[in-house]
């Protein structure tokens, strides 16, 4: 039944309820709308794909035949075709690298063991003209693998005494540093520990079930205990990578959450040292809540101008993080990076040595997350975006005075065209807590930061590099669960800087690391030689090339899909 409603006689009160009715009607379609947003939102992330593929007209359907190698060929033969009729500048032009054929044959740097079937009587004799003479082999090749072999090495000592003179004593040569006491255990195996914890993301026990399979089957505990010892060789050297990382003067940072587990006994508070301030106060407000963890933070500073990832631990997301380690240890130079609040007050707190640049893939997401309710407006944001990134990709492979002369000429028009929307009457009858309006506000609020890679070209448009980094922390997260101690956190992040710096740079994780353990060991200062660049540059055989080839193969493929999209526009342009 419809509930009777009381209408006033007056006709002035009358007007005061319909408009009390309209507004609560408008609230409940704004409320309505926004959980329809919810809704799609969490449809998306649960059933579609998360790729942030953007198409021209959000009201015309679209055949996307995606990154098939039959949709890339038709692609470039289109291109092709309108080549001659098309003008295309000379800086966008790329010939097609011919596909080589992959090489089927087995490395022949493995060794081969000869193998000559056994004949079976029926083969080797005829029944009508007796034995059969060989008259050669057909030779097959099959790879085989074998588990990692453990051996132990004996090593005996000679002692030599004077004969009946016991005063000389014995004498023995000169013992090599150990690792552990006794050594017991070879940097060999710290090395494969470090490598397959950091590098691989196999918790302990895993690792444990690998050791049994050669043949040794330690406790989780030793494991531990030699990690922890190659661990204490690392900082000197984890300084000096540090201090190559800020002295760059081009840096690019991100952080992720990590679980750190709450030490029976809280820490004490060394006397002018802020790091243990800070974890005494958040272990202390986390055991008054009960709490049995913390969420603390994995954070990665990526040079951009030297092949050097560093990775830093702490107990918590606050701003004395970033402080600590850029601040403090007067980085000056330009910080890429989020928009997260510590890093905002950072050029002030640093006294204007840092100048912060925002990233531009994190506002051309908000405004790819927002296209629902509001698509036309979106379409025109991503389109003046995926411009800004033509441009990007034509001046990759240019000097640098060339791409920041690109970057003036093209990408400034169009960051002034991106303005003009902004402060258009479209964006202008947004209300204030739609998320197309927060995707704009976020322009607006950080486009000094968005901008700054116009004026300097080492600068990128984005901060997707290290992002990419969080991944080498988000997938052991996913296996070792959490970190039982602050000294493990600070462990696991020069851990993580060797394995990292030796991945950017190519290297056989497990080669690097082993040499730098038996470097760091032997007493070795030379950091500079251990640096990964410099030290693939003497070890051309640790070297994996065919990443090098993946990764411009990947680079030159997307290249080539955006040229072929210029040039279908231009000729729909026509």
């Amino acid at each position: 039944m419809t509930p009777e409603i009381s209408l006033p006689n007056d006709l002035s009160a009358c007007h005061v309820l319909i408009i009390e009715l309209s507004r609560m009607v408008t609230e409940q379609k704004e409320q309505l709308a926004q959980q329809q947003l919810e809704i799609n939102e969490l449809m998306r992330r649960a059933f579609h794909k998360r790729s942030e593929r953007y198409l021209d007209n959000p009201h015309q359907l679209q055949l996307d035949f995606g990154d098939t190698p039959q949709a890339a060929d038709a692609a470039d033969g289109l291109a092709e075709a309108k080549e001659e009729l098309i003008h295309v500048p000379a800086y966008t032009r790329r010939k097609k690298v011919p596909r080589q054929p992959r090489n089927e044959q087995l490395p022949a740097h493995l060794p081969r063991r000869e193998v000559v079937v056994t004949v079976p009587d029926e083969v080797s004799t005829c029944p009508t003209h007796g034995a059969r003479r060989l008259i050669g082999y057909d030779v097959t090749e099959t790879l085989m693998f074998e588990r990692p072999k453990l051996h132990v090495e004996v090593r005996k000592y000679p002692k030599y005494a004077c004969a009946g003179e016991p005063a000389c004593g014995v004498q023995e040569p000169p013992r090599p540093p150990s690792l552990v006491e006794g050594n017991r255990y070879d940097t060999s195996v710290a090395a494969e520990i470090i490598t397959a914890k950091s590098g691989y993301h196999l918790p302990i026990y895993r690792q444990q079930d690998l050791f049994a399979g050669c043949g040794w089957t330690p406790s989780r505990g030793t494991l531990l205990n030699i990690a922890a010892a190659a661990g204490a060789l690392l900082p000197p050297l984890i300084a000096y990578l540090r201090d190559q990382v800020l002295g760059s003067g081009y840096l690019g940072t991100d952080d992720t959450s990590v679980t750190l587990l709450l030490p029976e006994t809280l820490p004490a508070v060394r006397d002018g040292e802020a790091r243990s301030q800070r974890i005494y106060e958040v272990f202390a407000q986390a055991r008054a809540e009960g709490k049995k963890s913390v969420t603390a933070r994995m954070w990665a500073y990526r040079s951009l101008t030297v092949p050097l990832n560093v990775f830093d631990f702490t107990v918590s997301h606050h701003r004395d993080g970033p402080d600590q380690f850029l601040v403090d240890r007067q980085f000056q130079g330009k910080l890429l990076g989020d928009c997260y609040t510590g890093y905002q007050g950072i050029a002030l707190r640093s006294e204007a040595r840092i100048e912060r640049a925002a990233c531009n893939a994190h506002a051309r997401r908000k405004a790819f997350d927002a296209r629902d309710n509001h698509p036309l407006l979106a379409s025109q944001v991503l389109a003046l975006y995926r411009e800004l990134y033509d441009i990007e990709d034509r001046g990759r492979l240019l000097s640098s005075h060339d791409r920041l002369a690109l970057r003036q000429g093209e990408a400034k028009a169009v960051w002034d065209r991106l303005q003009a929307l902004l402060d258009g009457p479209a964006a202008a009858s947004l209300l204030p807590k739609e998320k197309m309006s927060e995707a704009l506000g976020y322009l607006r609020h950080h486009g000094e930061a968005l901008r700054l890679y116009l004026s300097d070209p080492l600068l990128p448009i984005d901060n997707n590099d290290v992002e990419q980094l969080m991944k080498q922390v988000a997938i052991g997260r996913k296996n070792w669960l959490f970190l039982g101690s602050v000294p493990a956190g600070e462990r696991a992040a020069n851990f993580l800087t060797l394995v990292s710096s030796a991945l950017r740079n190519d290297l056989d994780v497990y080669a690097y690391i082993k040499a730098v353990l038996d470097s760091l060991l032997a007493g070795s200062t030379d950091y500079s030689a251990l640096r990964p660049d410099l030290w693939a540059q003497a070890h051309p055989e640790a070297i994996r090339n065919y990443r090098k080839e993946e990764r411009r193969d990947r680079v030159d493929a997307k290249t080539r899909r955006r040229e072929n999209r210029r040039l279908q526009q231009s000729s729909e342009a026509r």
